[in-house]
């Protein structure tokens, strides 16, 4: 068995006694207790920092609370989130008008070079950045949204209570990335940290495209559920 292996099996059995959020030991203390090498016990954290065991806070290490389960359907991060007892929010990075480029406008069924909303969010849960999101939508379909769309609130709510409009159809597509050095300083975490990226495109009642979203989320913060009944 590999030492730093036998060293986190030994630092898991710390983190119940500890609880959410509570300081582990410094790796200085921890290698003085385990009688190993200070990188020995910087291997076995980064392993438990990857499956979200424990996250960094300040220049320390805290234990986790439990990750955030997402399901995948046309609900939006702010119902999911709020269905496990958190608090959603989004901070708001950057709202411009943007020209669509030919792959952009085939997915929103525009002409290449038309004006499109380009809107980034960081993504919250109780205060904690959890991830990043880019949103592109027509801006003949929604020209006042820089107006009328307070952007650390819900987008699906404000498509629903405004224009009566909210996703029917949509298609997602998931897989794992490391973030940009960019990315990693908005969400907050190191650029190695593993993300999980989905690709949103979601249309109307009708099948008018309404956006199409690029959501990255921390791989220690977060899981995907989908629920499948061959009965139907």
């Amino acid at each position: 068995m590999p030492k730093y292996f036998a060293v986190k099996a030994r630092i898991e059995g710390l983190l119940d006694d500890l609880g959410e959020g509570g300081p582990l030991p410094t790796e200085r203390e921890l290698a003085a207790r385990f009688g190993v090498a200070r990188e020995t016990v910087r291997q076995a954290l980064r392993e438990l920092l990857l499956q979200g065991r424990v996250r960094r806070k300040g220049r320390g290490t805290v234990v986790a609370g439990p990750k955030l389960v997402q399901p995948l359907s046309t609900d939006s991060y702010t119902e999911g989130v709020r269905r496990q007892g958190r608090v959603p929010g989004r901070h708001l990075i950057t709202l411009e008008q943007l020209a669509a480029d030919p792959v952009l406008a085939a997915e929103l069924r525009l002409d290449a070079g038309a004006a499109v909303w380009h809107m980034e969010r960081v993504l919250l849960a109780d205060d904690e950045r959890v991830g990043l999101e880019s949103t592109y939508l027509s801006v003949a379909r929604l020209p006042h949204l820089a107006r009328d769309f307070a952007p650390d609130t819900s987008f699906y709510a404000f498509l629903r209570e405004t224009l009566g409009l909210e996703p029917a159809v949509v298609d997602e597509r998931i897989e794992t990335v490391l973030a940009t050095p960019r990315e990693a300083l908005l969400i907050g975490t190191p650029p190695a940290l593993p993300m999980l990226l989905l690709h949103r495109s979601s249309g109307d009642a009708g099948g008018e495209p309404l956006e199409r979203v690029r959501s990255l989320y921390r791989g220690d913060r977060f899981s995907f559920t989908v629920h499948m009944d061959r009965r139907s």
